[in-house]
């Protein structure tokens, strides 16, 4: 397994929950490991204040010294899908699957590409070998729950979101995303709850999400009126 590992959360597109670079950093005596370290935390950094091209030319520092890492693929086909590079992210999420066929952020980040380019079917299959390799993956179960809604498998969404809830992990995302489940299927009353209940628990931060909710509900009273 890799050891270093960005951990994921954030959006990668409208509503999928994307891999944000975070990571842990090992206690290690090794001089080159350390400096790996430093150079993975200071890509966390520079992605976080939005300077991709600074964090990708580290990421392509750490491949040159590391070539089969599958990770550090993975993270820069991330930074690389976040400036719009797509096809390259692509590319290297290929890469990272090849190296390491066991890294279930891989598939999803994959997936998350497929499902931006309207590949849902493609999507659908890359989440669910993210789920196969680790069942506890809630951002893999929120994001086909929300494919499998573009499908318009309302009931398939709705079972996804509901063992997304049991980890107790993301759920004013979750909640969000079950609203306007709900909504499509035309159960407005399951709707309303769980959007106030995403606006409760999205922290002010995530404003584009809480907007995005806002103007759901705002939506449903249109509808509401106008009956």
């Amino acid at each position: 397994m890799d050891k270093h590992s960005f951990l994921k959360s954030g959006q990668q597109q409208n509503y999928y929950e994307n891999n944000v670079l975070k990571i842990t950093l090992k206690s290690e005596s090794d001089k080159s490991d350390q400096h790996d370290g430093y150079l993975r935390s200071y890509a966390l950094k520079l992605a976080q204040k939005g300077d991709y091209t600074s964090a990708i030319a580290l990421l392509n520092q750490l491949i040159a010294r590391h070539p089969h890492s599958a990770i550090d693929y993975d993270n820069r086909g991330l930074l690389y899908f976040q400036c719009g590079q797509v096809q390259k992210a692509f590319c290297d999420y290929n890469k990272a699957v090849r190296l390491n066929p066991k890294l279930a952020s891989a598939y999803n980040n994959r997936a998350n590409y497929h499902a931006a380019r309207g590949e849902l079917i493609a999507a659908i299959a890359d989440y669910e070998k993210a789920l196969d390799l680790n069942p506890c993956y809630v951002r893999a179960w929120l994001n086909q729950g929300i494919t499998w809604r573009e499908l318009g498998e309302y009931e398939k969404a709705i079972d996804n979101l509901e063992v997304a809830l049991l980890f107790q992990q993301l759920e004013g995302h979750i909640f969000a995303a079950r609203g306007r489940t709900y909504h499509l299927w035309g159960d407005w009353n399951c709707a309303i709850a769980d959007y106030h209940l995403a606006l409760n628990l999205l922290p002010l931060a995530y404003a584009q999400k809480r907007s995005q909710v806002k103007s759901w509900l705002q939506e449903l009273s249109f509808c509401a009126s106008s009956v």
